[in-house]
C-alpha cells in the first residue's frame, strides 16, 4: 500500500474538518446513503466497510439493514456526529480513522464496500480503486454514488476551480468518478455484472440560489477552504459569491427545488 505525503492528507482532514460536512449530508443528501445500501442489497451476516464514511449517511443504514459495519473516514473530527446518528437510530458500528488510497485492512476482508460520494474526493483515484477492489473478497459487492461531471456538483467544482489552490500533481478532479468511462477503466476486468445508472437527488432545502452558496460557503469544506484562501482579495471573493449564486439560481426548478445527478455503481469483484 502506497503512503502519500502526509501533508497532502493533513492539509484533506483539515478541508474535512471545517465547516461542518455531517450538516451537509443530514440537510441536504439524507436520502442518499439508503438508496446505496438498498442497490447493493445489504442484510444481516455481511461485513461491510465504508469508505470515507463521514457522519455515517451509508454505514447506519448499513447497520440498521443488520450488517456488521465498519465507518471509515481519514477525517475522525466527524465520527461524533456520526456517533450521535448512530445512537439515534439504534445501532452500533466501529469508526476508525483510515485512508481511502491506503487502507489498513486486510485483503478481501468485507463482503460488501461501499461508498456515498466519498471516495471520489481520494486525490489519486487509480490508488483508491485499487484499494476498494483489494479490501473486497472475490464475490462481493461494490457500491458507490458520485456526482457526476455534468450535475449540479459537478459544475459547482467547476465554478470553484478558478479561486481554488492548484492540485498536487497526477490529482485528479473528483467528478470524474460520475463519468462511466472514467469508472469503468478504473475498475477494469477485476469486477463483474458492473452497472452504471444515472439517478438524480431531489433538494428542496434553498429557497434561492443565494440561500445555497451560503449553506455552503459555511457547512461544505472544499468550498469553506477556497473561501480562506481569498480571504485578502475581497474582489474575487465577491465574484465567487455572485458565480455561486447564479449556479444556484440556473438550476432552481421552481420553489427553490433542485435535482442533483448522481452515478449509482454496483458491481462484484471477480
Amino acid at each position: 500500500m502506497t503512503q502519500f505525503a502526509p501533508d497532502l492528507k493533513s492539509k484533506h482532514r483539515a478541508m474535512w474538518a471545517s465547516g461542518d460536512y455531517p450538516r451537509v449530508a443530514a440537510d441536504v443528501i439524507p436520502g442518499l446513503g439508503r438508496r446505496l445500501v438498498a442497490a447493493c442489497g445489504i442484510g444481516p451476516g455481511q461485513r461491510v466497510l465504508d469508505i470515507a464514511a463521514g457522519a455515517g449517511n451509508a454505514a447506519i443504514p448499513a447497520a440498521r439493514a443488520g450488517a456488521e459495519v465498519v465507518a471509515s473516514d481519514l477525517t475522525p473530527e466527524l465520527f461524533e456526529a456520526g456517533r450521535r446518528n448512530a445512537a439515534a437510530a439504534g445501532v452500533e458500528l466501529t469508526w476508525e480513522q483510515a485512508d481511502a488510497e491506503a487502507l489498513p485492512y486486510d485483503s478481501g476482508a468485507f463482503d460488501a464496500v461501499l461508498s456515498c460520494v466519498g471516495v471520489m474526493f481520494a486525490p489519486f483515484h487509480r490508488t483508491a480503486a485499487d484499494e476498494l477492489i483489494r479490501v473486497t473478497r472475490t464475490g462481493g459487492s461494490i457500491g458507490l454514488i458520485n456526482w457526476t461531471p455534468e450535475g449540479f456538483i459537478g459544475r459547482m467544482f467547476a465554478v470553484m476551480k478558478p479561486y481554488a489552490p492548484t492540485p498536487p500533481p497526477g490529482a485528479q478532479p473528483p467528478p470524474l468518478w460520475g463519468d462511466e468511462a472514467h469508472v469503468t477503466e478504473l475498475l477494469g476486468d477485476r469486477v463483474t455484472g458492473l452497472t452504471l445508472r444515472r439517478e438524480r437527488a431531489a433538494v428542496e432545502c434553498f429557497a434561492d440560489g443565494a440561500a445555497f452558496r451560503d449553506f455552503f460557503k459555511a457547512n461544505y469544506g472544499p468550498l469553506v477552504t477556497v473561501y480562506k484562501t481569498l480571504a485578502g482579495e475581497p474582489e474575487r471573493a465577491a465574484q465567487l459569491d455572485r458565480d455561486l449564486a447564479h449556479l444556484g439560481a440556473a438550476h432552481d426548478l421552481g420553489n427553490g427545488r433542485m435535482e442533483w445527478e448522481y452515478l449509482l455503481v454496483t458491481a462484484h469483484r471477480d
